[in-house]
């Protein structure tokens, strides 16, 4: 299939580069990285796939979660919440 989940060397990668170390996975910026690598998987898969609804729900779910997560960031620390916008290209 070309929708292949997210594998533990890749988690730590995303996890080493946006949150610090790979061992730190609460930080809201690797999340949020994770987030984003697994929307655009998904969005890829998708286009392939248009009528595959379920997968489409839980890629609301996804994109809802990643917003949730930004919001926390920007209330809490403004700084990092745009230099993860800027890395991410994240917001035309």
């Amino acid at each position: 299939k070309d929708r292949m989940p997210l594998t533990k060397e890749r988690n730590a990668q995303i996890f080493e580069e946006f949150g610090g170390s790979a061992t730190n996975t609460g930080s809201i910026e690797g999340q949020v990285a994770q987030l984003t690598e697994r929307i655009s998987q998904i969005s890829a898969h998708l286009q392939q796939n248009k009528k595959d609804f379920s997968t489409h729900r839980g890629l609301m779910q996804l994109v809802g979660k990643r917003k949730s997560l930004l919001g926390y960031l920007q209330k809490h620390n403004l700084q990092g919440y745009r230099a993860l916008i800027e890395k991410l290209g994240l917001r035309k």
